[in-house]
């Protein structure tokens, strides 16, 4: 097992209060205080706060890419694999009620601050989006699996953000599960069959 490091530390424990309290908001002093650490071992790891955001969101692309990974190896049927995409809103239900979906709180922060990390930020949706097309065309519906994928990000997105202004458990229950009616219906279409490369 690979050993944790000071600079892992750092960047778990900024992950989190990014994702709690904004980008803005957090700053070196919150970061160091909550790992315990100097502030001369804090910079010997990382100069800036844009430093620290890059390596978040290179944590959190690595950490999307590990689960989609492994739904892939845990599902043969990729209607199953997107329904596991749904399901994010109910695995991690409370956290999304009290803070919003971490992704889409960074990428609208950034634009906001018309931050240069936007981009970054930006490409966790990405990673979703082309992963879920794989999916719609693995389903044998090549022909609108850039559209699908896109709707069923926007939905999610759309869900998580008013779970947030909510709270309600009972919303996000039964729109999870009209997204996993969605899905069926979207399965039992016809179509070209998965010939497209992903």
């Amino acid at each position: 097992m690979k050993e944790v490091t000071t600079r892992d530390q750092i960047v778990a424990v900024a992950d989190q209060m990014f994702y709690q309290q904004g980008y803005e908001n957090t700053s070196f002093a919150d970061i160091a205080n909550a790992i315990g650490i100097s502030r001369g071992n804090f910079y010997y790891h990382f100069k800036t706060k844009d430093d620290i955001l890059e390596a978040v969101i290179d944590r959190r692309l690595q950490d999307r890419k590990d689960m989609v990974a492994q739904w892939d190896a845990d599902e043969e049927s990729p209607e199953i694999r997107i329904c596991k995409f749904i399901d994010i809103l109910i695995v991690n239900g409370e956290k999304i009620k009290k803070f919003g979906c971490p992704i889409g709180t960074l990428s609208s922060e950034l634009a906001k601050l018309n931050h240069p990390n936007q981009d970054g930020a930006n490409a966790l949706f990405g990673l979703f989006q082309a992963w879920l097309r794989c999916q719609f065309v693995a389903l044998g519906r090549e022909d609108d699996a850039d559209y699908l994928a896109a709707h069923l990000l926007a939905r999610s997105q759309g869900v998580a953000m008013l779970a947030n202004a909510f709270q309600d458990d009972e919303f996000i229950r039964r729109e999870v599960e009209q997204m996993h009616g969605w899905v069926a219906a979207q399965a039992a279409l016809p179509g070209r069959g998965a010939t497209g490369n992903c």
